[in-house]
């Protein structure tokens, strides 16, 4: 009988405040021999252009989803680098990122996400993605916040 390790699902879009979250994610998969899943969610206007693109040639979307891992391997390549013992898989899901998220948590044991992403307004402390996944996953989940999110919230402010 084969028992498959734990597996941790991390949201991942690119931007500085994810790094934290994928270090974290890293360091909870290897303390725990967990898989990593890094997660994606793009659409038409967010994936970067296939290499198959040309002047007057739409690529079919196998094509864009091909992009956005390329692009999630090499946002992600220099932090998984000091990882080498922790199984990473990337995945590129087709729609609102926390759509994506939310699909992989079902058969998650643990969801991170960073506190914000590339989106959102300042000041929040949680952006629109992180607060649907810690509304709605069927697992844990476990918000990283970036040390800027901090400053930013004290610079604001006070009513």
């Amino acid at each position: 009988m084969t028992t498959e390790k734990p597996l941790i699902v991390l949201g991942n879009d690119g931007s500085d405040a994810g790094e934290p979250a994928l270090r974290w994610a890293l360091q909870q998969a290897r303390v725990t021999g967990s898989r990593l899943q890094v997660v994606r969610g793009w659409t038409m206007a967010t994936a970067p252009r296939p290499e198959t693109q040309t002047v007057g040639y739409v690529p079919p979307l196998e094509d864009f989803e091909a992009a956005v891992v390329k692009a999630i391997e090499a946002d992600c390549a220099a932090v998984v680098a000091d990882f080498p013992e922790v199984e990473v898989a990337y995945i590129a899901k087709r729609g609102p990122s926390a759509n994506a998220l939310l699909d992989c948590a079902e058969v998650a044991d643990l969801v991170v996400v960073g506190a914000r992403g590339l989106g959102g307004f300042r000041g929040l402390a949680l952006g629109s993605t992180s607060d649907q996944v810690t509304r709605h996953a069927s697992c844990p989940v476990v918000v990283v916040r970036h040390r800027k999110d901090a400053q930013i919230e004290r610079s604001l402010p006070r009513e």
